[in-house]
Formats: C-alpha cells, structure tokens, sequence
C-alpha cells in the first residue's frame, strides 16, 4: 500500500503545499489539497492512485485556473497544476523543483506516448537524472527541448513512478545513486543469465564481443579465445580493465534469480556472479567513461578459464599489454576491498598504486575501501608481466557455492570507485611508480 506522502508525490503535491502561498495565496498545490482532502476523508490510507486521480479531477472543477501550463513560466509563476494531465502532474512538479524547467506537457492519454517541452536545453547532469529516475520499464528520448517517454499499452501509471524517483531525488539527492544501480541491475541480470563454464564460454563472449561494438573503438579474440579490446579517449595513461567469462560451474538450465531487497541468488545452484558482476561493472564503466575526465586509452581483457588456473591470462596476446601502465581487475568477493598482494607474500603492485584506490573512494564519498590481501587471481598475473595491478570487489559473497549472493548497489559502487580514479586522473603516464615496478 502506498502511504500517503509518496502518493501525493506521485501527483505532484506534498502536505507542505498547504502552508506555501503565491502573490499572498495559497498555491496552486495548496488548493488541490484542500480541495482532494475533503472529498477522500472517507478513504483514508486505502486510498489508490486511480481514486486519487478521480478527487483531483473534481476538486480542479473547483479552482479558478490561472491558465494552462503553456502559459506560465515556472521561474516566475505558480504551476497551474490543475490543468496538467493526470498522469503526468508529478513529473512536471518535480522537474521544475529540479531545476528542469518545462513550459508544456502531455500524459499521451493512454497512447503510449507523453510529451514534455523545456525551456531550456537539459545539461549532461539533469540528463543524467531524468535517465535514473525514467522506471526501466519505460522508454525515454531526448530530442533538444524535447523529451518523448513511451510507455506500454495500459503502462501509464509509470508515469507515476517516474514521479516518484523524482521526488525521492528532489528530496535526497543521494537517492540518485540508489536508481543508477537499480538500472545497472538490467544488465548484471542480463550477464548472469548466458552460460558459460571454464572452456566454453564461446556463447557469452559472443554476445558480450556485440555489446562492446558499441562502447570501444576495437575488439578482438586472441589465440587464447580472450576478449581483447581499447578506446582512445586523448593523451594519457593506457589503462586495463580486467574480468573473467567463465563460471566455476554451469549455470543450472532454467534456474531463477531471486531478488530480495539489493541482493540477488539463484533458485538452483550457482548465481555466476563470480565473475559476471565483473564484466558487468566494466560495461558499466566503459558507458559512463566518456563522461569523466579521463584521458588516455582503456583497454579491456576479459579472460577465459580463469577459474581452473587463470589460464586465459597467462596465455594473453602479450603484444595486446606491452604498453599497459596499470591493470584494474574486478573479481573480489564482497565489497570495499581493494586487493594489492596474494596473502601478504606476492604484492602485485606498488603501494603507493593500491592507496589511488582509498582516495578515489574518499572523493567519491566511499572513505571504507581499503587496502587487503587477498587470493590468486588475474591481477597476479598481470603483475607477473610488469604491470601495476589491483583486485577490487565485485559485489558477490560465498563464490563456487549453491549459497553464492551478488549485491548489485556494492558492485555498482565499483563502478562508481574506478570511475573516479579515472575522473580524478589518479593513474598517471609512466609516473614513478609504474616506471620502478617494471
């Protein structure tokens, strides 16, 4: 049941509306309050948004309009939140408190397609938030001034929930976070779900080698059947991220996934999640990059048979990695762990390498990531070539068991960490540390 201050948010209104006046008036918001709170006395909590809708219409009967939403600039005037359509009053009321500014709008009317027009063109930050708070199951484009959203047939009410996220934006700005990982979560499902156990993972680096298409310059499978690729993005540092294909064992054939708050399981045997929260946290990684302030070259490796001996990575094209400076793999258990040496006795990269790593974490907020040792993985290896190399947390607890979890909010919080080493410009070209170790 939706309690009362999200309901009212979803329709554009909050109780506050009620002491808030304009010009000497009670608002816009204000009046349809008033005006729904006593019609729906009689319903109290149980009341549901299509009920909701009914006394906002009446109570709009009610209220001298002062005009259509076209005609208002909501810098300077009310809302006339009366004359917007239903299914698309919160969305409208919570943009222009985000700063997004509308001058018109349109639900679709149950077409599957609503409109809404800004007075000014969206910068790369209010883009970034309409695109977390737009539910995954809807659809939305940006077209300069205006934004279409389409919905599926009878799917208006998402509208609502996009007002929703809005509002919990509006009102906690860190809540932004929450729905980045929530629509990451789309795509660590879609990296569980293709097997791919040590030797045959030929079905998942086939449809992972299609999605890198579109988010890197080049690609190629190695001798070794490694899934090699790079972007240019300027002067700077070569960079590699790192993950593996393979699954300790098969995925069980028509297993469900089972979600219950941020973590995930499977109904039957192995989640995967070692090391599929890996590759779906660089895919992550390599949509957002373009976005920061990086500048060099990122190069990708995502290895086969790591899990029956790291294979993969030790056959690796080593022309592929000559000019590497630093490695980032991403295949540690839990979360905040930033892993610079198997058990204490075999360091995999300088510590002054491992220490970017906590204080990408402090300026991202994270100050909990922390130096550790940690077991044999793909980072080893890397380091056995020269290269600098750190194992971060993917996410996932109890690897190689019918017990194995994923918490996809921690291993969207990686993708956050190494996006600020990159934004921040952490890992520098032939710096000292990367010309001593090699």
């Amino acid at each position: 049941m939706i309690n009362k201050e999200i309901l009212l948010a979803r329709h554009g209104l909050q109780k506050e509306d009620l002491m808030r006046s304009i010009n000497g008036e009670v608002c816009n918001a204000g009046k349809l309050l008033i005006g729904t709170g006593k019609l729906s006395q009689e319903v109290n909590d149980k009341i549901t948004d299509e009920d909701f809708i009914f006394f906002l219409q009446e109570s709009a009967k009610t209220i001298d309009s002062p005009g259509r939403g076209m005609l208002i600039d909501p810098v300077l005037g009310d809302l006339p939140l009366t004359d917007f359509d239903p299914y698309i009053r919160g969305v409208i009321r919570w943009m222009n408190e985000l700063g997004i500014y509308t001058f018109g709008s349109c639900d679709g009317h149950g077409r599957g397609e609503a409109k809404i027009f800004l007075k000014n063109y969206p910068n790369g930050k209010q883009l970034e938030l309409l695109k977390a708070a737009i539910p995954p199951s809807l659809r939305i484009r940006m077209e300069g001034k205006h934004i279409r959203v389409f919905y599926p047939k009878k799917g208006q009410s998402l509208l609502l929930e996009f007002a929703e996220n809005l509002y919990q934006v509006w009102k906690k700005p860190s809540f932004l976070k929450d729905l980045q990982a929530n629509h990451f979560k789309g795509l660590l499902l879609e990296c569980l779900n293709v097997p791919g156990v040590s030797t045959d993972e030929k079905r998942f680096r086939s449809r992972l080698r299609n999605k890198l298409s579109t988010l890197i310059d080049h690609s190629f499978i190695d001798r070794k059947g490694n899934l090699l690729g790079f972007v240019e993005l300027g002067d700077g540092p070569t960079v590699l991220l790192s993950a593996h294909l393979d699954t300790v064992e098969e995925i069980v054939e028509g297993r469900e996934i089972i979600e219950e708050n941020s973590i995930l399981r499977s109904s039957e045997g192995i989640l995967g999640a070692d090391d599929r929260a890996g590759v779906a946290a660089i895919l992550a990684i390599l949509s957002r990059v373009k976005k920061t302030n990086f500048s060099g070259i990122l190069k990708v490796a995502f290895t086969v048979e790591e899990e029956i001996g790291c294979l993969g990575s030790r056959a690796i094209d080593e022309n592929f990695i000559e000019d590497v400076d630093a490695a980032i793999v991403i295949d540690r258990r839990g979360n905040r762990d930033i892993v610079t040496s198997w058990s204490n006795y075999v360091p995999f990269c300088p510590e002054e390498y491992g220490r970017l790593f906590e204080k990408a974490g402090q300026l991202t907020g994270m100050d909990d990531w922390k130096i550790t040792p940690g077991g044999i993985s793909d980072a080893m290896v890397f380091a056995e070539y020269g290269i600098p190399s750190v194992n971060l947390s993917a996410g996932y607890q109890n690897e190689h068991k019918e017990t194995e979890t994923v918490n996809y909010k921690s291993t969207f919080e990686t993708v956050l960490l190494v996006e600020s080493v990159l934004h921040h410009q952490l890992i520098k070209q032939n710096s000292n540390h990367v010309m001593e170790w090699k």
